[in-house]
């Protein structure tokens, strides 16, 4: 079978995680690793050999992968401030560029991207793998078959507990706590809105007209700094400039409106809150429920009623699962983010090979790392309202609205 011959640049969190998986993979042989730290890149390295037998270059600059003849595609798993920098060189030296997800840091950065992407036409996709979620796609399958209605309402939050990695990042050499100590915003707007842009088909058929975000003050950070389990002893009374809670609403051309809630300072469980609401049922997922008229929805008065009939009741639709997740093998469910991962990629190394579109592309990037400096801009204005850029050029007018696998 043809491979595609592959760099991963930055080996951090995630990037180890992806080197790891694409050593895995059929679609792929990892021939580069990079990274800034020489033990992230030579551990990354042997990673890769133990896997498939060859040790890949291990190099800290990352344009010797540009020049390198040898690489088809490159993933960019950095810190967040350099994606675009660094996915700007891909597209310009002609490599197949998969960019990991995180906010953008400007306007002008999304508009480069796809200024340069429409220059060059080099193969670029954007690494959000919650679109490729179990929840997700059978809620997209359930509402493109239109048992949701119309859909009038989508919700979704980054909630996830990261005192102690925010607290950790001098020592676990992390991007984050830079992040927190200086901006307030929705600063990691991907996961919750990936899936939700694609439902509702944002650059195809529909887009994002504006939003407004407000903030919460930032206490949860400096608390936790004063307890033992802060990694940190030097941020101690630390002051962040994040607030702890961070809501953004988004209205869409259609009139169908988005809420988004960035959630990572306080105690709480990991959830992504995805929710669909339409004019015939719903989609839960922190319950793990779909509920439909169609299927002899009930009314309760006791929210608790509610839970105990519907509680995870998603697998009575399985009939609606796209076959990718129909058809995954077992063992790929335990590579990162319980599968999610290793579909998202073999669905780009398919492309890769196959000369497809790309599933998730530069205007999706462009559109969805947007939100990041548009609610810090809101935000420091109180809550105004903000026009959100087209940077389809007026093409979402026109473009046939695919979802990232069949459904």
């Amino acid at each position: 079978m043809q491979r595609v011959n592959t760099a991963v640049i930055g080996q951090g969190c995630r990037g180890s995680l992806l080197t790891s998986i694409v050593a895995d993979m059929e679609e792929a042989s990892v021939v580069a690793v990079c990274d800034l730290y020489a033990d992230r890149r030579e551990e990354a390295a042997e990673t890769v050999a133990k896997k498939s037998g060859r040790k890949p270059k291990a190099c800290a600059d990352y344009h010797e992968i540009l020049n390198d003849p040898d690489v088809d595609a490159v993933i960019i798993a950095t810190s967040w401030e350099s994606h675009v920098p660094i996915a700007l060189d891909c597209l310009r030296a002609g490599k197949v560029t998969a960019l990991e997800v995180g906010g953008a840091y400007s306007i002008e950065d999304c508009e480069t991207l796809v200024q340069v992407y429409e220059q060059t036409g080099t193969p670029f996709m954007f690494l959000e793998n919650c679109c490729y979620g179990k929840f997700e796609l059978l809620s997209t399958a359930l509402a493109r078959a239109g048992k949701l209605g119309a859909v009038v309402h989508c919700h979704g939050a980054y909630g996830h507990d990261l005192r102690g990695e925010v607290l950790g990042g001098k020592v676990n050499r992390h991007y984050r706590l830079k992040n927190y100590m200086e901006r307030n915003c929705e600063n990691y707007p991907t996961h919750e809105l990936g899936p939700i842009a694609r439902l509702v088909g944002i650059n195809r058929g529909n887009r994002m007209r504006s939003l407004v975000s407000v903030s919460s003050k930032s206490a949860g950070l400096e608390e936790f700094s004063r307890t033992p389990r802060n990694p940190d002893p030097s941020l101690v009374g630390q002051k962040f400039a994040q607030g702890d809670i961070v809501n953004t609403l988004i209205t869409c051309e259609d009139g169908t409106t988005i809420s988004l809630k960035l959630d990572t300072t306080l105690p709480r469980y990991y959830s992504r809150e995805f929710t669909v609401r339409g004019t015939k049922g719903c989609c839960l997922q922190d319950i793990d429920a779909i509920l439909l008229d169609d299927e002899g929805l009930e009314e309760f008065f006791e929210p608790r009623d509610s839970v105990k009939k519907y509680l995870g009741n998603a697998d009575d639709f399985a009939e609606y699962l796209p076959e990718i997740w129909k058809n995954v093998e077992r063992d790929r469910l335990r590579c990162g983010h319980g599968g999610m991962d290793y579909l998202m990629l073999r669905e780009f190394f398919r492309a890769v090979l196959s000369g497809a579109p790309m599933p998730i592309d530069v205007y999706d990037a462009a559109a969805w790392m947007a939100i990041t400096p548009l609610s810090e801009q809101s935000i420091r204005a109180g809550g105004a309202a903000v026009a959100i850029p087209d940077f389809t050029g007026g093409r979402w007018k026109t473009r046939k609205n695919e979802d990232v696998v069949p459904l």
